[in-house]
């Protein structure tokens, strides 16, 4: 189905509930389109000044639909084109004279395999638009009762359609995603709310309910009933007006281990002085909203009959709770694995706290640091499990974090700017492992041999950047106000050879050191210790793409 919206948008000659109707008719006509076995185009004038005077007036295609119970005849996506000139007369006339029309009475020769409808869109008494079906010419058969049935509906649809009746977005919400079609099954009942009609495919679904005998003449409320018994499962309260066709909802009954979905659409006709369609020219007055469970009553019309769509969606329901048991084991599988973490961190601890030796108590320290820093992204990944994660507040934590443990005797001030935004969770835990060493490794050596030095000021910064393909980079700038890098040679301590086997084995990415350019600068990261009292600061810049898990998986 293809929609085109843009006429509709601040159009000064609809209300906002016209439009909300039309969308609403678009948005669930495949029903229409699939029982009257025709393709459904909508047409609108082409210019506001078209809305009400007719000269020069035409029409576009806003909206088309093509039947899933036959072939279609209109093969084209006709969305946005001008209406053609055999078909102009038969919808001005719509338009105008508010009344239908078809390809036969224009005294036009219909194509040898097509017959046109044209049906004006009467909302509140006005109109708002035409619809035109475009039916098969039939070869010399009789037609099944389903087909029949199916025609019938449609007609009947139709007619509520014409009244601006149906859809009624006050009673369901309409056009949403798996929604039982005609061909999943179709249920007509009565006032009573007996079946009249089963389709072959509706037959099937409450099969697989338990529900073996016959269903026309049969209480769809009582073979609700039954089943609510022999399962024992709550139902809404709700659910016997829907199985009797009383109120336009959804609803699911379940059995034996199946599942069926159900949507009643009550059918109603007007009454002889509730009269939809207004004569030519002349706006009804607005019908107020009401509240009570008599709306369609209080706008003139009686309740003749119900459809009610099925679907077997047994199959879906099974996968679903499959997903559901994985999602849930995945993340008890996470909040496993930051407890045992956890526990790694705190067994350090201890054995860090017994430990005569001042270098391994520092190494027991750091060691305790990574794998809380692990933990933490566990907890934050096991939350959501999404394709991507967004990161900020868990860098921001990380960065402040990373700071209080390296030093506790005085002061660091951390500070983030930009946005990690959304990254892939295999890339968090390497970023997160790196900002970590890089911070504690500024607090420890950038305060440097001063002990009148109680504040360093380390700072984040964050961009991306998309180059001429659209491949997304990531490039980080931590930078710190302390003594900076030292002038001679110096080699990398553990800590910082695991930053650089993290950026370059997980992150695919390269980073370096730099003497920050400004002394003054507050900003953030850190190089190996320096020994000079001179605060020059350091940089450190990382540059990492952006990739998928599959891209990375994939080589």
């Amino acid at each position: 189905m293809a929609v085109f919206q843009d006429p509709l948008i601040g159009h000064r000659h609809l209300s906002k509930d016209d439009v909300e109707w039309l969308h609403a008719l678009v948005g669930d006509w495949q029903l229409l389109s699939d029982l009257a076995f025709s393709d459904v185009v909508l047409w609108f004038p082409h210019t506001e000044e078209g809305f009400l005077s007719p000269e020069e007036r035409s029409f576009i295609a806003l909206a088309q639909a093509r039947p899933s119970t036959t072939q279609t005849l209109i093969h084209r996506d006709v969305v946005g084109d001008r209406i053609r000139a055999d078909l102009k007369p038969m919808v001005e006339r719509a338009w105008t004279s508010q009344v239908e029309t078809n390809s036969s009475d224009q005294g036009q020769p219909s194509p040898a395999r097509m017959r046109v409808q044209a049906i004006p869109l009467i909302h509140r008494g006005r109109t708002v638009g035409v619809i035109t079906l475009h039916f098969a010419v039939a070869a010399m058969r009789s037609p099944s009762r389903l087909e029949l049935t199916y025609r019938r509906c449609a007609e009947d649809l139709l007619v509520m359609v014409a009244e601006g009746r149906w859809p009624d977005a006050s009673q369901e919400f309409t056009g949403y995603g798996g929604a039982p079609r005609v061909g999943d099954g179709l249920l007509r009942l009565d006032t009573e709310g007996r079946i009249t009609f089963a389709s072959p495919n509706a037959v099937s679904a409450l099969l697989r309910l338990g529900v073996s005998d016959t269903l026309e003449g049969r209480s769809l409320a009582g073979i609700g009933s039954e089943l609510q018994r022999a399962t024992g499962v709550a139902v809404d309260e709700s659910q016997p007006m829907m199985l009797t066709g009383r109120r336009a909802m959804r609803a699911e009954l379940e059995a034996h281990g199946a599942a069926v979905t159900l949507r009643s659409i009550p059918l109603y006709r007007a009454s002889r002085s509730g009269a939809g369609a207004s004569s030519a020219g002349t706006a009804a007055a607005p019908v107020p909203p009401t509240s009570s469970r008599g709306a369609r009553e209080a706008r003139g019309g009686e309740r003749f009959a119900a459809l009610v769509l099925c679907r077997d969606v047994t199959e879906l329901r099974r996968r679903d709770k499959q997903l559901m048991s994985k999602d849930a084991t995945i993340k008890e599988i996470h909040h496993r694995v930051k407890n045992n973490l956890q526990t790694v961190s705190a067994l350090l601890r201890m054995q860090s706290r017994r430990m005569d030796s001042q270098e391994g108590r520092e190494g027991l320290r750091r060691a305790m640091r990574r794998v809380e820093t692990i933990a933490m992204v566990h907890d934050s990944l096991s939350k959501g499990l999404e394709e991507t994660v967004d990161v900020d507040e868990l860098m921001r934590r990380q960065l402040h974090l990373a700071a209080e443990m390296a030093q506790s005797d005085r002061q660091v001030i951390t500070a983030l700017e930009g946005s990690f935004g959304q990254l892939p969770p295999e890339m968090v835990t390497p970023l997160a492992l790196v900002i970590t060493e890089i911070v504690a490794n500024a607090v420890e050596h950038g305060f440097g041999p001063d002990p009148a030095r109680r504040e360093l000021h380390v700072s984040m910064s964050v961009q991306r950047h998309s180059d001429a393909a659209g491949r997304q980079r990531l490039e980080l700038e931590l930078t710190d106000d302390g003594v900076g890098l030292p002038e001679h040679e110096w080699e990398p301590g553990l800590g910082l050879q695991v930053v650089r086997t993290l950026v370059r084995g997980e992150l695919s990415g390269s980073i370096e050191w730099e003497t920050a350019s400004d002394p003054a600068s507050e900003a953030g990261a850190v190089a190996e210790p320096g020994t000079e009292t001179a605060r020059t600061g350091t940089r450190v810049k990382l540059r990492a793409p952006i990739l998928a898990a599959s891209m990375k998986t994939g080589g």
